[in-house]
């Protein structure tokens, strides 16, 4: 609630929501609907409405990434109803595939099999609201390595548009170990994780806008990835206050990857799940250094891996 008072005073007290005259501007996906791995099933309903909510209040554009083996394992009518929820609230999906398999583990076809097994629960819902299903992102953003080629080819013949993802806050590392707090009633340390989980938002959206000005010599259109877990839900307006701070303007996935940066070629296979920024460096062939941006404080990984 606080976060949401807060957003809403920088919206309507210091003219940011009136003018709307920020240059910078970012889309908001949520990676995990209807809720992300590791999240009490029993939760998803409050989880999911906390966000909802807040979208909802602040006018702001998302688009949700669904992995179908997750509608299954919260109760398959309880999974369907949460994404009827967001569409008719009019916030669109795109397709996360169905089992959120890393795919440089498996097949071509095994991978193929997977998204287009997920297609099942996301295109009826869809219809319903007049949209299609455009909108792919790869598990971890895995992007398949040598079969980097062929499945870029496959989303493109499927009419799929790979969705990029410029600004990433190691959320699920944070939410892993906010899970453990709350189950030990651990309250200190769950108030100190949320406190350092927005600073280092900040810290990250201000790193990628750096890093994209050093790679393109502009900034460009964000598209920030967080998911649909319960730190999240708990912190939501504050993350969405932390951009209005910056002076960025909320905009659709459309509008940001409209931009000319995000037709920069994609032909280089990765391992490893890269934010954009260092993709396309190594396709333009500018070096950076990546060991400039922070990584999430030991304490927190540590409590993370308890058992």
């Amino acid at each position: 609630m606080r976060g949401s008072i807060r957003i809403l005073f920088l919206f309507f007290h210091c003219g940011i929501g009136a003018s709307f005259a920020q240059s910078r501007t970012v889309a908001l996906t949520f990676d995990d609907l209807p809720l992300a791995e590791h999240d009490d099933p029993a939760q998803a309903e409050p989880i999911f409405s906390a966000i909802l909510h807040s979208l909802d209040r602040l006018h702001v554009p998302a688009t949700g990434f669904v992995i179908g083996k997750r509608v299954s394992d919260i109760g398959e009518d309880r999974g369907i109803r949460l994404l009827q929820r967001w569409v008719d609230h009019g916030y669109d999906l795109g397709n996360h595939s169905f089992s959120h398999s890393d795919f440089n583990a498996l097949t071509l076809a095994q991978f193929q099999q997977d998204l287009i097994s997920n297609e099942a629960i996301l295109k009826p819902l869809l219809v319903k609201t007049g949209k299609t299903l455009r909108y792919f992102r790869f598990p971890e953003n895995h992007t398949g390595e040598a079969k980097h080629d062929a499945i870029a080819q496959f989303l493109k013949k499927h009419g799929y548009e790979l969705t990029a993802c410029t600004i990433d806050n190691e959320d699920y590392v944070f939410n892993r170990a906010y899970l453990k707090m709350l189950a030990n009633k651990d309250h200190a340390a769950a108030g100190r994780l949320r406190q350092e989980y927005l600073e280092y938002t900040s810290t990250e959206i201000d790193y990628y806008n750096g890093l994209h000005k050093q790679i393109l010599g502009r900034e460009i259109p964000q598209v920030m990835v967080i998911h649909m877990n319960r730190l999240n839900a708990d912190v939501i307006g504050q993350v969405l206050a932390l951009f209005v701070e910056k002076q960025y303007r909320f905009v659709t996935l459309d509008q940001a990857q409209a931009d000319a940066a995000y037709q920069t070629p994609d032909t280089l296979p990765f391992k490893s799940g890269l934010m954009w920024g260092y993709r396309w460096a190594r396709e333009l062939g500018i070096k950076v250094d990546g060991s400039l941006e922070k990584e999430p404080a030991a304490w927190i990984l540590q409590y993370g891996q308890r058992q």
